[in-house]
């Protein structure tokens, strides 16, 4: 097991490495570059020169990289020019982090907790109008773009029948404790139960939206990997023993189904931050998603860089962890 992770662990620095080196080549390659956005209108020949100079751009591009790198590595990605002017970028992102991560968390909550047990349930019953009506709904799921099925979650039940808070984190002016920056749980550790449910209907509709893509890829390898193991000998032969419907579920279907489903749950949590940047615009949810839109939008290199090489190393750190899983559940996966 400690080889195997060992391995894991060289190709998540390798890949990691490759992505910074993306990272820096596509961001010197936007139109304008770092100068022109910090500039603005006040730029001239000389006081670009004498940035670039400052910042180094006037060096070869592999010195450039290995500065970049060695930056990177210290955390020290510059200071924010339009997202949080003069505010440093690295704990912008920091800043942002607990907001994504709750949000995140809660929708992949829903989509598993829906997904699976529905995936089953429509395997089992194949060919049902339980599963064709579930399976419906799944491909609508996909085929619903997230930002659309945020608005009209929002227009509906926040505007039209003003059942949940339309945006934002928490209700202006109420005065909650900050422990961890993720409200719900700084409302359960402070015990300041209010706080706690105000977060919570604060994200209901944006972490319902966001789950939506989710659920369905989640709810779909369920079920075709649910109706691969039915159809395995050792499923037929364990209930010609007599065994009971629950030991069979539990020790030879669901096991060997969740193989793939692990994966993809994996993949689904590490690609849940594309996602973000469209349902936290839409709810004003400021979290990275919304951080990484606004940097987009005004071209803030330093907060650009510092996100989405973010955002790399947290997709691969998942899938490592999601290797990891995969391999205590299926020890065969070890010695591959």
């Amino acid at each position: 097991m400690i080889r195997f992770v060992v391995r894991r662990l060289l190709q998540m620095a390798v890949v990691v490495l490759v992505l910074s080196m993306l990272v820096f080549a596509w961001l010197r390659s936007l139109p304008g570059g770092p100068v022109s956005a910090m500039l603005g209108e006040r730029q001239t020949p000389e006081r670009r020169a004498a940035l670039e100079a400052a910042l180094g751009l006037d060096q070869p591009i592999y010195v450039q990289y290995l500065r970049f790198l060695e930056r990177a590595v210290q955390g020290n990605f510059g200071v924010s020019t339009q997202v949080l002017p003069g505010e440093d970028a690295f704990q912008v992102f920091l800043d942002r982090l607990p907001a994504t991560i709750e949000l995140s968390f809660f929708a992949m909550v829903l989509a598993i907790a829906l997904g699976i047990p529905l995936g089953y349930v429509a395997a089992r019953r194949h060919g049902s109008v339980t599963d064709t009506g579930a399976v419906i709904f799944s491909l609508v799921g996909v085929a619903v773009p997230v930002f659309f099925t945020a608005f009209l979650l929002k227009y509906f039940f926040a505007v039209e029948w003003n059942l949940l808070p339309v945006s934002g984190r928490q209700s202006t002016g109420l005065d909650a404790t900050r422990v961890t920056g993720m409200f719900v749980l700084d409302g359960i550790l402070t015990r300041e139960w209010d706080a706690a449910w105000d977060a919570l209907t604060h994200l209901i509709l944006p972490a319902l939206a966001l789950a939506t893509i989710p659920f369905a890829v989640i709810f779909r390898i369920t079920r075709a990997s649910v109706l691969d193991v039915l159809d395995e000998d050792y499923v037929r032969t364990a209930e010609a023993k007599g065994l009971t419907a629950g030991v069979i579920r539990a020790r030879h279907v669901l096991r060997n189904a969740m193989l793939p489903v692990v994966t993809t749950i994996g993949l689904q949590i590490g690609g849940l931050l594309a996602g973000a940047i469209l349902t936290e615009k839409v709810f004003s949810f400021r979290g990275v998603g919304d951080a990484l839109a606004t940097a987009f939008e005004r071209k803030d290199y330093p907060v650009l860089q510092v996100l989405i090489l973010a955002a790399a190393v947290i997709y691969v750190v998942v899938n490592l962890l999601v290797d990891i899983a995969y391999a205590i559940i299926d020890p065969r996966i070890r010695t591959r």
